[in-house]
């Protein structure tokens, strides 16, 4: 009996023990599979989150690169790409625009890790009961790790990391720091990031310098910042801005009568903003872009450039070329022109890369490559000046033939014996060859080339009559050599590239020039050029008591007429033709481009003084010429008053 009792006893003993076994297995089996199946789900949820970047590539991480263009005077030009403002912190800004943005989005800002669960629970009680998403319950911190780090997918995977990534950033950055990167990195439509970008862009002025009313119409905005559009769709902005008033007064931020008067007072939205003028400066924002880049350090996202281009003389330029071609370039079959224009520092003053930017993005003045015909001759004469000739040496002006070439005047008329001074200034085309086959098409194109003309200078004779294309901006700089005794600086328009936190990253540094030819040559051609002005080819482009200089230029079957020349303070250089190359209506240098010409210089000389070019007085004549003149004046006077000027 006592052995069956022990039995009963240790049967019962490994039953309870069997038991305890598979109880104690089974929970581990709970635990393993619930520990693999968290497991799982962590690595559902952030295998792939991202890392947070650095503090400081924060401000700059997924920012689309951004350039904003200032004129000379500082005045702002346009902003290409997203708007971006200076970088502004929160202790310079106004309290009410710091409280309106913290009433609107998060007003427990302070109390929280990065993560409001009072708002998150509150949220999804809203949203279950309305069947759909009404409140976000996100802190400042999620919508800047959201906007910042993570997709704007709508998943629990990425709401599970937008809160493991905020209070990460809890953790590395003060609460001020954050709310500083929050205020420059909003999104608040228009393409406006930033309440600077964006209280220049709706009112005109910093956000430093914001009322009240502007204060709660900007924290309406990051809710739906395109259906809220103070441009699209002001009433309803309005209505939220409203609504974040009355959250100021309930949070205690203001007073109910405080909110009231804003309420009442609606600010007046800018109409029309530099983005919305970009059109009339593109040719201009198209080179600050390319050229900025290049001159910028590497990975610069956004940047302040500052041009040369003064918006004054710029819109003189446009003026007169529009109007010039609006009177007559229809009966002349000229579709299409640009100017050039710069000062003998190099600075880029104007420029207009055609009539219509929004129809057509070429840049004429820099881009299109066009016989520059008798405007080449400068470059002839210069050669031929360095040689050793001089204004007063004689050539005779007749047919003449050129491995089967036979190069005519304009006009088919022939006067005999010149001098070159003459020759030059009535553009005769048969001593400008024999000018070139004396001193080589190769010396030409060289000289062509140290003048800083980079398009290639084919060394043919034909070159003597600008049979080389060539573009308006180099040959406008390649005169300025002549007016500046010889010295050659290359065209620049970018004064400075600065970040939107103040930091210059570039400035110009102005140069002396090189000196590329002979003074006393470079004013002996200013003499000659001065000729032209005052009674030859280019009598059109005339500045009255303002001394001037320059040359007419047409090519075959006047498909390009051009006027290139300079006064004591300006060279500038015109172009005018078709894009499709077709020969317009009698159209010359001196006549639509020399007047395009005289109108933009009139126009940009207002309240300059009348300086005298680097020319020196006439010339004496020698007997011989004197003898030459009078005989010329004897055959020559009678048909000369009939016939046009010679223009080649």
């Amino acid at each position: 009996m006592n052995s069956y009792r022990a039995d009963l006893e240790i049967r019962r003993e490994q039953q309870t023990r069997t038991r305890r076994l598979i109880i104690a297995g089974s929970i581990a089996a709970v635990v393993l599979i619930a520990a693999v199946a968290a497991g799982l789900v962590w690595r559902g949820l952030f295998h792939d989150m991202p890392a947070l970047p650095p503090t400081a590539e924060l401000w700059v991480v997924d920012r689309e690169p951004s350039i904003e263009v200032r004129a000379s005077d500082g005045s702002l030009i346009a902003t290409r790409g997203p708007l971006y403002g200076r970088s502004v912190s929160a202790d310079d800004l106004p309290d009410h625009l710091v409280m309106a943005f913290l009433a609107a989005e998060d007003h427990r800002f302070y109390s929280h890790s990065g993560v409001d669960l009072q708002a998150l629970a509150r949220a999804a009680w809203v949203n279950s009961r309305a069947g759909e998403t009404r409140q976000g319950g996100s802190t400042l911190t999620q919508q800047l790790v959201k906007n910042l780090v993570l997709t704007p997918d709508q998943t629990l995977r990425r709401k599970a990391q937008e809160i493991r990534l905020s209070m990460a950033l809890e953790r590395r950055l003060t609460k001020r720091e954050i709310l500083n990167l929050y205020l420059n990195r909003v999104y608040l439509g228009e393409r406006a990031y930033g309440v600077e970008a964006a209280a220049q862009r709706y009112f005109g002025k910093s956000a430093r310098d914001v009322n009240l009313a502007e204060s709660a119409l900007l924290a309406a905005l990051p809710k739906a910042p395109s259906r809220l559009s103070l441009v699209e769709n002001f009433d309803a902005a309005e209505s939220r801005a409203r609504e974040v008033l009355d959250r100021m007064t309930e949070y205690g931020f203001i007073t109910a009568e405080k909110a009231a008067g804003a309420a009442s007072a609606a600010p007046d939205i800018a109409a029309e903003t530099a983005q919305a003028s970009a059109l009339d400066w593109g040719y201009t924002l198209d080179l600050v872009e390319k050229h900025a880049r290049q001159l910028a350090p590497e990975n610069a996202p956004d940047l302040v450039v500052t041009v040369t281009l003064d918006p004054e003389i710029q819109r003189k330029a446009e003026t007169a070329l529009d109007a010039v071609l609006d009177e007559s370039g229809a009966a002349s079959r000229a579709g299409q022109g640009a100017l050039f224009a710069i000062d003998y520092s190099g600075a880029v003053r104007a420029m207009v890369g055609g009539r219509d930017y929004a129809e057509s993005q070429f840049n004429r003045a820099v881009q299109a490559r066009r016989q520059p015909g008798s405007a080449f001759k400068p470059f002839v004469y210069g050669a031929a000046l360095e040689s050793g000739l001089s204004p007063a040496t004689v050539r005779e002006d007749q047919p003449l033939e050129l491995e089967g070439w036979s190069p005519e005047n304009f006009g088919g008329n022939y006067r005999g014996w010149v001098t070159l001074r003459d020759a030059f200034k009535r553009s005769i085309n048969t001593v400008a060859v024999q000018l070139g086959e004396q001193v080589g098409p190769e010396n030409i194109a060289q000289l062509g080339q140290r003048f800083g003309i980079q398009s290639p200078l084919r060394p043919h004779p034909s070159l003597a009559l600008g049979s080389s294309e060539v573009t308006l901006a180099e040959l406008t700089a390649a005169y300025a050599v002549f007016a500046r005794d010889g010295a050659y600086i290359e065209p620049w328009f970018i004064q400075t590239i600065a970040n939107t936190r103040g930091q210059t990253l570039y400035e110009h540094k102005s140069a002396r020039g090189r000196v590329v030819y002979d003074p006393e040559n470079a004013e002996a051609m200013t003499g000659m050029m001065q000729e032209v002005v005052v009674g030859g080819t280019g009598a059109r482009a005339a500045l009255g008591k303002r001394p001037a200089a320059g040359k007419t230029g047409t090519s075959q079957a006047s498909r390009d007429a051009w006027f290139v020349g300079y006064t004591a303070q300006l060279a500038a250089g015109v172009w005018v033709g078709n894009d499709d190359d077709s020969p317009m209506k009698n159209v010359t240098g001196g006549g639509l481009p020399a007047e395009i010409w005289r109108r933009f210089m009139e126009a940009a000389h207002e309240g300059l003084p009348v300086e005298n070019l680097n020319a020196p007085p006439p010339p004496d004549r020698s007997p011989y010429e004197e003898r030459l003149a009078a005989f010329y004046s004897e055959l020559a006077g009678a048909f000369e008053a009939q016939s046009a000027p010679d223009e080649g």
